[in-house]
């Protein structure tokens, strides 16, 4: 296998925003604490010493939730740690995807192993622990019932409400009948499908499931995920729930850092409320809105007056829930978290939260992008060679490149861009004889060119047409490679699903993801088999 890497300024599907960050662009420097770095992780570690510390109640419920879980020495260990006072954690976040999603959930997990890895080795006094969040309580289930594999796409179908994580695992059957069908018959086909299927129905809340799936993939590694909807980590985070509900503090200290950050010249990600909480309760999750100085559950019966949903806040702290805007505090409340690894979307929304996470009095934590992989299989790097097409060339969007692939390998002149500045310079002469006898005339010369350049224009796109033609079985081929490996223009990692190439290299395609996916060395990694 060949392993090299793209610097993210050069992949145009990524964001202004995601480039300038990796780059450290100085524009983007006052919406974040910490350079990143290894070394700047001694400061990091100190700063987050000052935040309480919720340790005993955090290993307290990772040692329920893992209870029914099949007991691998590796977390066993990490949920001993996680209880000591010099045990931090590095994290990420993520929806619970069916069956995973697409491919960078898996990447954002290993980036999160190898930096915990990489910080136990620069800082032997301190242990440091990879930890997922399982986003159970979104509700947006369109983001995460899809799985896509072998140019087929699996949909969970649902009509339950709420909070995804506490949907019913019996509705997915279909699904697994599905996933089983197209995964095959091979031993590890079978296997892999046998470890998915154990995970979801072993559980009746889907949540649970994901745990479930996650720890039997990844608990080798020393992976803990971590259920955000639990009673007993809630209750860390009422203070900062207090405050939101009675102060509303958030919508203007996140607004006011979105502003900035369009002014600055990037774009804002988060649409802060008045109140950033959601009500849960069984199929049931919808904002919460102070009119008259009552508080009312959207859509619902459910009202409270100020002293009652402080009452039902402090007796049930699990029936609320964070919003995107306030996820990030509850997090890094009930975590002693140092860095959150994400993609660029997330990074661009935690970019505006450094002044609200200094109004609650909670640490900041460094900001580290996830990393980024597309792997190419034997078939396609021998394709790629052959039409002499380097990786970075299939970045490109599909039409562009295939103008240029067709431009670059013939032996005709089809581009008309010397004549178009000879009509251009004889037309300046026009136009200087024509204004001199009457100025009303330039309007009708410009006129003129303008029609001979469209015509020129025309006459150049039905020269690379027959060129297209004439090179047909190299630009079918490019498109093969672009809908392979770029479908709509994107990228693999937001499209394909992990098992394909699970069950084609085992525990070598986890092993070789732990090696490369260090989040401090940011790039698109590239590997290609064969090679």
């Amino acid at each position: 296998m060949e392993i090299s890497c793209i610097p993210f300024s050069r992949v145009p599907q990524l964001s202004k925003t995601d480039v300038a960050y990796s780059g450290n662009d100085t524009a983007l420097r006052p919406f974040f604490r910490y350079e990143v770095s290894l070394e700047a992780f001694a400061q990091v570690i100190e700063d987050k010493k000052k935040d309480p510390d919720h340790r005993a109640v955090l290993a307290s419920a990772l040692r329920t939730q893992y209870a029914d879980l099949v007991q691998i020495p590796a977390v066993t260990a990490q949920l001993e740690r996680l209880a000591q006072p010099h045990t931090f954690t590095v994290a990420t976040a993520h929806q619970p995807c069916l069956f995973t999603g697409p491919l960078y959930y898996i990447y954002k997990a290993f980036s999160t192993i190898h930096l915990a890895g990489k910080l136990c080795e620069a800082y032997p006094d301190y242990h440091f622990v990879p930890v997922f969040v399982s986003g159970a309580e979104d509700h947006d289930f369109d983001e995460i019932n899809k799985a896509r594999l072998f140019n087929k796409t699996i949909e969970w179908q649902n009509e339950e409400g709420g909070a995804v994580g506490g949907m019913s695992t019996a509705t997915l059957s279909p699904a697994l009948s599905e996933l089983q069908a197209i995964l095959g018959t091979s031993d590890a086909a079978q296997e892999a499908f046998a470890l998915i299927e154990k995970a979801y129905t072993s559980h009746s809340g889907y949540g649970a499931a994901t745990i479930h799936l996650l720890h039997a993939l990844l608990g080798r590694y020393g992976l803990v995920v971590v259920d955000s909807h639990v009673a007993e980590l809630k209750r860390l985070f009422i203070p900062i729930m207090e405050k939101e509900l009675l102060e509303q503090p958030s919508q203007a200290l996140v607004q006011a850092a979105h502003d900035r950050l369009e002014a600055a010249g990037f774009s804002g990600q988060a649409f802060p409320r008045e109140i950033n909480l959601f009500y849960l309760r069984t199929g049931l999750r919808e904002r919460i809105v102070l009119e008259d100085n009552l508080y009312k559950v959207l859509n619902t019966s459910f009202v409270f007056t100020r002293d009652e949903i402080l009452a039902e806040l402090r007796a049930h702290p699990e029936h609320f829930s964070p919003n995107v805007v306030m996820r990030p505090l509850y997090q890094e409340t009930v975590l002693p978290n140092l860095a959150y690894i994400g993609g660029g979307g997330e990074i661009a929304y935690w970019l505006e939260r450094m002044d609200q996470f200094a109004h609650f009095g909670v640490n900041f934590p460094m900001l580290i992008r996830r990393n980024s992989l597309w792997w190419i299989d034997e078939a396609g790097a021998k394709r790629m060679q052959k039409l002499g097409l380097s990786p970075e060339d299939l970045f490109e969007d599909t039409e562009s490149l295939i103008k240029r692939y067709v431009a670059a390998n013939t032996d005709q002149e089809i581009s008309l861009a010397r004549e178009k500045e000879q009509i251009q310079g004889a037309f300046a002469q026009i136009l200087s004889k024509a204004t001199a006898l009457d100025p009303t005339l330039e309007k009708t010369v410009l006129g003129e060119q303008a029609k001979q350049l469209n015509a020129l224009d025309v006459l150049e796109a039905k020269l690379l047409r027959a060129e297209k033609q004439r090179q047909d079985t190299s630009v079918q081929q490019i498109r093969s490679l672009k809908d392979k490996y770029f479908p709509g223009n994107g990228l693999q990692e937001r499209h394909d699903n992990f098992l394909p190439l699970y069950i084609r290299h085992g525990q070598g395609f986890f092993e070789l993801l732990r090696r490369e996916l260090d989040p401090l060395k940011p790039g698109f990694v590239v590997v290609q088999e064969g090679a």
